[in-house]
């Protein structure tokens, strides 16, 4: 007989839960399970509801609070600050003071010439903070004139570039120093009338040993300055003469650089630069109209140079003293005509007939004292030759104890650096050789021997 299946109960009860299997059950291949929040970040989440899930203990959050050093820090820096703003404003206030004595001296200026309001008057002042990098090294570049026979009435400044001497280069030798055609005549001719200051842009180091070999025993140049002399302006070097400690209606300025003597061009004479042509003849060529500024002591120079800007100065001059020459035969030749007239002469009392009795033409007052000139210069020279070889002893010894002077350390030789080199007037002053146009005497000679 079939016999029925068991009828299920209406309401069965529910399975029991699934039992996790135990360590030992699980096999060892078998991958472990990785949560689903590890396999993709979920997005689904509210900021300000996870805050809100943070438990608050109510304590205070240091998040915005400051510790104590770095409070104290930050008042330091803010009374700092306004001490400095402070200090600012008074230093600020204090340039605008009245100039003192000692500044209008340093500027050569009078109380009316120095500016009268504050604000003038603190922008000079902060200013002259740079002039260090762009002004002169001292502020007089020269010391008083020489008196007695070394008395110059007038200051002649010559260059060196391109007018005393000039760089050639040929496949011999490379590059050489040449001296220009009648430079030693120039130097010691005109010595007799000015007082010859080298006044050139290079350095002191690349320029005096040429000086040097110009005028070995110093007879004629008096004073030499360099680039530290030169005041910078839009970075070029440039001579200003107001520092020069001279009367600038006596001071002539040569040179072949126009854009150097920009402070004082009314100062200046520019001639053509020299380019090596052993044939030359521009800087002899220049003498008799600068002789004749000092022979005829011209009150003013700037005037007779602003005259000859643009000319050709020994042409144009050649004109003018030969124009002179005429004028001066014209009123000899009047003269003469004159005391003809008189009827009774000398020379007719004794028989003597006119042309017997005819004087050559006299000389201008300038040809006189040019020959004056000329015979000096030549017994100059004629001094130096007979002595040379007493100059040369005296200057290898004074080479000898400027050698031994010399520091012969680092330490040395760092403090001779830091102290500041004395004025270029106390400097040449301090050297040893004559600087005279004049010879010296036989007592002074002997004294130094």
């Amino acid at each position: 007989m079939a016999s029925k299946p068991p009828r299920r109960p209406a309401n069965p009860p529910p399975p029991p839960p699934p039992r996790a299997p135990s360590a030992s059950e699980i096999p060892a291949e078998a991958p472990q399970p990785i949560p689903s929040s590890q396999i993709v970040p979920s997005l689904d989440f509210d900021p300000s509801a996870e805050d809100a899930k943070q438990e608050r203990t109510g304590a205070r959050s240091s998040k915005d609070s400051l510790s104590s050093i770095e409070r104290r820090r930050r008042f330091l820096g803010r009374v700092s600050l306004a001490m400095l703003l402070v200090g600012a404003g008074v230093a600020t206030w204090q340039m605008g003071a009245p100039l003192d004595e000692d500044e209008l001296r340093a500027r050569r200026w009078t109380v009316e010439d120095a500016p009268q309001s504050r604000w003038e008057r603190t922008k000079l002042r902060f200013t002259g903070i740079f002039d260090t990098f762009t002004e002169p090294l001292w502020p007089e570049l020269l010391p008083p004139p020489m008196q007695g026979h070394l008395y110059r009435p007038y200051t002649l400044l010559v260059s060196v570039d391109d007018l005393l001497v000039t760089s050639t280069w040929d496949r011999q030798h490379g590059w050489r120093t040449a001296k220009r055609p009648g430079v030693d005549y120039f130097l010691g001719y005109l010595s007799q009338f000015y007082e010859i200051v080298v006044f050139t842009t290079q350095f002191h180091y690349t320029a005096m040993p040429i000086i040097d070999k110009l005028d070995p025993y110093q007879f004629y140049i008096m004073h030499r300055l360099f680039r530290d002399a030169c005041r910078s302006e839009n970075g070029q070097p440039v001579k200003d003469l107001k520092y020069l400690n001279r009367d600038l209606s006596k001071v002539v300025l040569l040179d072949t650089h126009p854009e150097h003597v920009t402070p004082n061009p009314e100062n200046a004479i520019i001639l053509p630069k020299w380019t090596g042509d052993p044939k030359d003849r521009g800087l002899i060529a220049v003498i008799p109209f600068l002789e004749s500024i000092a022979i005829f002591r011209t009150p003013d120079v700037r005037p007779v140079l602003q005259a000859y800007e643009g000319k050709n100065i020994p042409i144009e001059f050649a004109k003018k003293e030969a124009e002179m020459k005429q004028r001066h035969l014209e009123e000899w030749e009047h003269s003469r005509k004159g005391l003809s007239r008189g009827g009774l002469t000398l020379s007719s009392l004794f028989g003597g007939s006119e042309q017997a009795t005819a004087s050559p033409v006299p000389l201008t007052y300038l040809e006189q004292k040019r020959l004056e000139a000329q015979q000096h210069f030549r017994e100059e020279q004629e001094y130096l030759r007979a002595n040379k070889d007493n100059f040369d002893k005296m200057l290898k010894e004074e080479q000898e104890a400027m050698a031994r002077e010399m520091p012969s350390t680092i330490w040395g030789a760092m403090q001779a650096m830091v102290t500041p080199p004395p004025p270029p007037g106390q400097a040449s002053q301090q050297q040893g050789a004559p600087k005279t146009s004049e010879p010296p005497s036989a007592s002074s000679l002997s004294a130094a021997k």
